[in-house]
This record gives structure tokens, sequence and C-alpha cells, in this order.
């Protein structure tokens, strides 16, 4: 009987496949958070077995994804425009004010007050 030691096998250098849990501690995140991202299509991610994993390569792109890069104004406009509002026509109906309602505990406590 011939042994297969005499057969080589060449080293293959697989690549690390990380887990959600991995990742969501790089980034400070919870690991519903990656699970989540990687089901909605949002980062790249590899599903071996039908389970989430991750490449270096996939944890880089991820990174660049949610990269923000600082805007370009410049120099001494440090205070964000004022936010527009809509000014008043002639003729528009004037905006309708909003009335609370009480509290379901004290309609429940006195049920003729409603």
């Amino acid at each position: 009987m011939t042994s297969h030691s005499s057969h080589s096998v060449t080293a293959v250098t697989l690549p690390h496949l990380f887990t959600p849990v991995e990742i969501a501690q790089a980034l400070g995140c919870s690991e519903w958070w990656v699970k989540e991202q990687a089901k909605r299509r949002r980062i790249p991610f590899t599903r071996p077995g039908g389970a989430y994993r991750f490449t270096a390569e996939h944890f880089e792109e991820i990174v660049r994804l949610f990269e923000e890069r600082p805007s370009r104004r410049p120099e001494g406009r440090g205070v964000a425009p004022a936010r527009r509002t809509r000014s008043r026509r002639e003729g528009d109906p004037p905006p309708a004010r909003l009335v609370a309602r009480p509290p379901r505990r004290s309609r429940q406590a006195h049920p003729l007050a409603a």
C-alpha cells in the first residue's frame, strides 16, 4: 500500500475570514448593525455556509464607505448658514395649531371627564 506522504501538498495561503463580532469590535459598533448592513447589501461580505464573513479587503472597503471628509469652506466661515423657512404667501391658510391630548392615564382615572 502506498502512502500519500510522498506527495507534497503546496501550502496555500487562504484569506482569514472575520466574523461579524470581530468586525463590530473593530468598528466600535454592534454585531446586529454589521449583520443588518450586510443583509441590506450596504457593506461587502461573503457568505460561506450561510454565515456572514468578511475579508480584510471587505473591512477596508467598509471603512471607506462610511468615511466622511470635511467640507471645503473658505476660511473664516465656521458658522453654518441659517435654515431657510418658507414665508407665508397672501391667501395661505394659517398653520394648524397642534393641541396635546390629555394622558391616557388621566382619561382612564376619570371616565366622565372624557
